[in-house]
């Protein structure tokens, strides 16, 4: 007999673009706090000058802020890229399996879309690194919205062609679909895949000067995140009659929260466009608006987290796949719930109760609901590292029978 060493993440899974996603998603999150702290009058969006001129002027909490920021930004874009990397490395492999045909006529087909939905993210971490980190970008940002929009139309192609795959062979004939395993949310992967090209594209309505690209902008994403509603709500309709006649998928139960960056995606998707539409077709929103807009959303959050915690719970999934010894790729969709609930309260702090003078901005009660953020951000971070150490570290010694 012959011992070797082997990791979890060995025994491979599309799903495992979640844990590439997870830590785009959290470097989203660092972003925010230069995004609402540091003043950018110049730009929509704080650029490496601004947060330079805020580090040498500020006090020690603003650099404190800025200090962190940048560090998390750094650690977990490169985390982001590192993972996107061997995802793509180790997909590349598994296609050439047996397992990848067992997948593909399967309900499970449908988790190919994490790779497009990973690759999404991404981009939109690189835009962040950019704008972070490089030196008077925002000088030839008109220049880069086109490239991010067919980097994006790539992204979105990839993922329809795999959804019209998979649509083709279930929707063609009966039987092809086991309703038994839709007990679960992790049919409306797709939708959230849709959802994150969608969002792309909409940066630039939010940015650009040019009337024509943020026409396209506006349309594009338009299109793309109706899809995505629409998927949203036939996948999650079908799934929930399929729960109560079957239960949960127990590894699958994380998927239950999957509506929470669903929504945060398509929220910030919405403020981009009416940002877009205020600054360059001259239509007019106002911040009380905005403040009911974003509660609405951050409802609809607040209670599929709460679903998800109750299932998870009687479950006992918590104890078994993420503080316990088992393991299961699924884990990481535990991530993005945290990592899009913390990005919606920044926005809803910051663009809705301080836009709308409901709290004074730094002020007690700023903190005090900006700590709600921070608290789920910490969350995010602590699942991120707990489960990459769970994953992909080498287990205890394995005998394995000798040639």
């Amino acid at each position: 007999m012959a011992a070797t060493q082997t990791r979890p993440a060995d025994s491979y899974s599309p799903i495992y673009f979640l844990a590439s996603l997870g830590a785009g998603g959290i470097t989203v999150t660092f972003f925010m706090f230069l995004m609402f702290w540091v003043p950018h009058p110049a730009a929509p969006v704080p650029v490496f000058e601004d947060i330079a001129a805020a580090w040498s002027s500020g006090s020690l909490p603003m650099q404190a802020g800025i200090a962190i920021a940048v560090v998390g930004i750094a650690y977990f874009a490169f985390l982001n890229i590192k993972s996107l990397i061997w995802n793509l490395n180790a997909y590349a492999a598994f296609k050439r399996t047996p397992a990848y045909e067992t997948l593909r006529n399967s309900n499970a087909e449908s988790t190919l879309l994490a790779m497009p939905l990973a690759m999404a993210m991404t981009v939109n971490a690189l835009f962040i690194v950019g704008l972070v980190f490089v030196p008077k970008l925002w000088s030839i940002v008109e220049y880069l919205f086109p490239m991010a929009m067919v980097a994006f139309a790539l992204i979105g192609w990839i993922a329809f062609r795999l959804i019209g795959e998979f649509l083709g062979r279930v929707l063609s004939k009966g039987g092809l679909f086991d309703v038994t395993a839709h007990n679960s949310f992790a049919q409306l992967t797709p939708a959230f895949a849709i959802a994150m090209v969608a969002v792309g594209f909409s940066a630039p309505a939010a940015m650009s000067t040019a009337p024509a690209t943020v026409a396209v902008s506006l349309i594009a994403s338009t299109v793309l995140g109706v899809i995505a509603i629409l998927y949203t709500i036939l996948a999650a309709t079908t799934a929930v009659t399929s729960m109560l006649h079957y239960g949960t998928a127990r590894e699958a139960g994380p998927t239950l929260m999957i509506i929470v960056p669903i929504v945060t995606v398509l929220g910030i998707m919405f403020i981009r466009q009416d940002h877009g539409l205020h600054t360059t077709f001259d239509a007019h929103g106002n911040a009380g608006e905005t403040m009911v807009f974003l509660a609405r959303l951050l409802s609809i959050q607040v209670a599929f987290l709460g679903l998800g915690a109750v299932v998870l719970k009687a479950q006992g999934y918590f104890n078994d796949f993420v503080i316990g010894s088992k393991t299961s790729p699924g884990s990481y969709a535990l991530v993005c719930p945290f990592v899009a609930f913390s990005v919606m309260m920044q926005f809803f702090i910051n663009k809705g109760l301080v836009a709308a003078d409901v709290v004074t901005k730094f002020g007690t009660a700023y903190w005090v609901v900006t700590a709600i953020a921070i608290a789920s951000q910490l969350v995010a971070v602590w699942l991120v590292l707990r489960l990459n150490r769970q994953h992909f570290s080498k287990s205890a010694a394995v005998a394995v029978p000798a040639e």
